[in-house]
């Protein structure tokens, strides 16, 4: 027979564990709301702005003068992969399903004979990549101080990689983020940045003539295009933590919610077993007297 002040003890201790849980989710939907609006604000100028490099690049890519950021270095030997995560946990799967994809695309890579680098983003996708592909480590970027992503951290990270680019680091950069959907849909995303890579159907149908050149145009624009996508990258990361967090939380809830009511039953059958047990003793002992 279970002891009834360990039931009752955990019934309390999960009690507070439900509080918990329940002030986290109420939390994480407060920040949602906000991290939701800065994705979905920053989508429309994002895609835009890759309209017209994807239309500037369509006349230049081939140009023994184009751009570094859109030709690339002529190999694809070494790549450098930016995985974003969480600086915290409890957001259900959200980091690890970024790391997952992260360590499958890194693993195709080295079966390839390519060179892996890592650069994270993100405390969670470093320590849970660490175990396999600590030695491709190149670096690291911790925004845990930060309550509010803005474009100056965006920006910080790509003049990192671009700084690693000029001098000849890697050859391919991808970034890894998972791309907001709803609150209990994330998407693990793998986006090119360097060379430049655009859609087929993201360039403008309407021819336009430019001053100075495209490619002028072009050595000023790649620059902000990458910081642009990494900013991208951070407020989907941003809105698709909350929505995990939100959505483990209340799920977390819930759990705790139907095992106070299974360890209740099991503690009110134990408490009646006591009682009838010590009814039965007093009987007994009466009818010996």
């Amino acid at each position: 027979m279970p002891n009834l002040k360990d039931l009752k003890n955990r019934i309390n201790s999960v009690k507070s564990t439900r509080k918990i849980t329940k002030a986290m989710q109420m939390v994480a939907a407060a920040k949602l709301r906000r991290a939701q609006e800065a994705a979905e604000q920053a989508r429309p100028y994002a895609e835009r702005f890759n309209a017209v490099m994807a239309g500037l690049a369509q006349s230049t890519r081939d140009s023994p003068t184009a751009p570094r950021l859109l030709a690339g270095t002529g190999s694809d030997q070494t790549h450098l992969l930016v995985v974003m995560t969480a600086e915290r946990g409890l957001c259900g799967g959200f980091n690890s399903s970024i790391a997952k994809l992260t360590r499958s695309h890194a693993e195709k890579l080295r079966r390839e004979g390519k060179t892996v680098k890592i650069l994270t983003v993100g405390k969670k996708g470093r320590e849970a990549l660490k175990r396999d592909w600590s030695a491709s480590f190149v670096g690291h970027v911790d925004l845990g101080a930060v309550k509010r992503i803005g474009y100056a951290n965006a920006q910080e990270i790509a003049q990192d990689v671009l700084s690693r680019f000029d001098a000849g680091d890697f050859d391919v950069a991808t970034i890894f983020f998972s791309r907001f959907q709803s609150v209990i849909s994330q998407v693990p995303t793998a986006q090119q940045v360097i060379p430049a890579s655009f859609e087929e159907d993201a360039a403008p149908s309407t021819l336009y003539d430019y001053e100075p050149s495209e490619e002028a145009i072009l050595t000023d624009l790649l620059p902000r295009g990458v910081a642009t996508q990494m900013f991208s990258a951070l407020l989907e990361n941003a809105a698709s933590e909350q929505g995990a967090r939100m959505s483990a939380m209340d799920n977390a809830t819930r759990n705790a919610g139907d095992m106070i009511d299974r360890l209740t039953i099991v503690y009110n059958r134990s408490r009646q077993a006591k009682i009838t047990s010590e009814l039965i003793e007093i009987i007994s002992g009466a009818e010996a007297l």
